[in-house]
């Protein structure tokens, strides 16, 4: 166990991941349990499944540049104050071409709302205002300069808690309706959101290749 600048490396894969080779796949606030067991589990506790501990900001600066084929998070980034900020650090360790994937809860789920750690809601435009977006149709401005990433999909998720099976036997069903296509996408969150809550959404964005716009 080696602790640099505030971050404790667990398993010393700082220096593993210095090193060429295939590239890595790091898991943001993985908690007690990746995802996938290959991945470099990052969290601000030291639960079992985390390999480096600290803020996020703090262990990505602890990486080497495009040591990363892909990232990946679950309803991590809504804890996030700075999500530009993110994206331009997550666009330095990640190689060109290479997989970001965002899982955030939806503005329109209650529990978003009732856990007072969230400090960020998200929606499908959310990451349009950040990243290049050439899939939907509503266009909306960058305020910045966005972060060197491409919007590849935007899916809206229809599920309960494990502790409603019938909630979320019932959920299925819509989420295959409004996801049929981009139209049904914006016209479930300009419309319908609100009647029809949804629990959370799905981002995949692929980092540019240097030279992109």
């Amino acid at each position: 166990m080696q602790a640099q600048g505030g971050v404790v490396d667990r398993s010393g894969v700082l220096a593993k991941l210095g090193r060429a080779g295939p590239g890595a796949v790091l898991e943001l606030g993985c908690g007690e349990r990746k995802r996938r067991a290959d991945a470099v589990g990052i969290d601000q506790r030291a639960l079992s499944g985390v390999d480096l501990v600290g803020d996020v900001f703090d262990v990505l600066a602890a990486l080497p540049g495009a040591c990363a084929i892909e990232v990946t998070s679950s309803h991590f980034v809504e804890h996030v104050s700075d999500p530009r900020r993110l994206l331009f650090e997550l666009a330095r360790v990640l190689r060109p071409g290479g997989r970001l994937e965002i899982v955030a809860p939806h503005f329109s789920n209650d529990y978003f709302h009732s856990d007072y750690t969230h400090s960020k809601p998200f929606g499908l435009y959310s990451l349009s205002y950040l990243a290049h977006d050439p899939i939907f149709r509503r266009r909306v401005p960058h305020y910045e300069t966005p972060a060197p990433f491409t919007l590849r999909r935007a899916d809206l998720v229809f599920r309960s808690l494990s502790a409603f099976p019938v909630r979320r036997l019932l959920r299925r069903p819509i989420g295959l309706v409004v996801n049929l296509s981009r139209w049904t996408r914006e016209f479930y969150e300009e419309n319908l959101c609100w009647l029809l809550p949804c629990y959370e959404i799905r981002f995949e964005l692929v980092r540019d290749a240097d030279g992109d716009s």
